[in-house]
């Protein structure tokens, strides 16, 4: 497995192409090969594809906004492509409480999308909040949600924190849609959910990554949304030596 830095942690630096380069230059510097881009400025692929090699890091997962891979999947998949990226994802989807037939509105939505960028040689991955664990019918979101999506089309980036948030246990989570989680988000949680540098919380990160070789998964992103008040950076270079300190790399 891969470490990688999530740039969603460090978006404020990376709101124009200057700052972003100068961004993945930080990371590389850290010692992260792979990175993931979401949140960031728009870019070029083709200038981001030469940065990309200028810096030695591999993007493995980009977020694409909803309107964009509805309506125009093929031309995300060849923009994927001109990168090196393979997965593809979808950062979030407004499920709550009230609409138990939403699990299947996605499918409806974007099933077409995940057929298209799997015919351009990626893979289709949406990432978890905290709501995918309200139950419908005894089954929580998370569940229906891999039930009305084939494992062909769609895999899961599994968030740690928010499946904490949620109620259940992110080892268990990886365990069970092992085969569908090629991409992991990393990030710890304190006292009152507190979003942490890996490592620095109360998540059972032994256990995650004991799941996450048994499920298959290639890269364990990091990323903390929240730094409260503390240098991005910072917490992403906590969070690579944590890593490379329990043998990661």
């Amino acid at each position: 497995m891969k470490i990688g830095a999530q740039f969603y942690t460090i978006r404020e630096a990376c709101k124009t192409p200057e700052g972003l380069f100068e961004s993945m230059k930080k990371v590389a510097d850290m010692g992260y090969t792979t990175i993931q881009l979401s949140g960031v400025c728009r870019y070029d692929y083709d200038w981001m594809a030469q940065k990309l090699a200028e810096t030695g890091l591999k993007c493995v997962l980009t977020h694409n906004p909803a309107e964009r891979l509805l309506s125009q999947p093929d031309k995300v998949a060849r923009d994927n492509n001109t990168i090196g990226c393979k997965y593809v994802g979808l950062g979030s989807y407004a499920f709550h409480r009230d609409s138990p037939d939403q699990p299947k509105d996605f499918a409806e939505y974007y099933t077409r999308t995940a057929q298209v960028i799997r015919d351009g040689g990626g893979y289709f991955m949406y990432h978890n909040h905290d709501r995918e664990f309200l139950k419908y019918g005894g089954k929580t979101i998370l569940q229906l949600l891999a039930e009305v999506m084939p494992a062909e089309l769609m895999g899961f980036t599994l968030d740690t924190f928010w499946v904490q948030v949620g109620g259940g246990d992110p080892a268990y989570w990886i365990e069970k849609l092992s085969g569908r989680v090629p991409c992991v988000h990393l990030k710890d949680a304190g006292y009152k959910q507190q979003m942490l540098p890996v490592g620095e919380g109360n998540i059972n990160f032994d256990r995650i990554f004991a799941a996450c070789e048994k499920a298959g998964t290639e890269y364990l992103l990091v990323e903390q949304d929240d730094c409260s008040g503390q240098d991005p950076f910072d917490c992403l270079r906590r969070s690579c030596e944590y890593l490379k300190s329990v043998g990661l790399d």
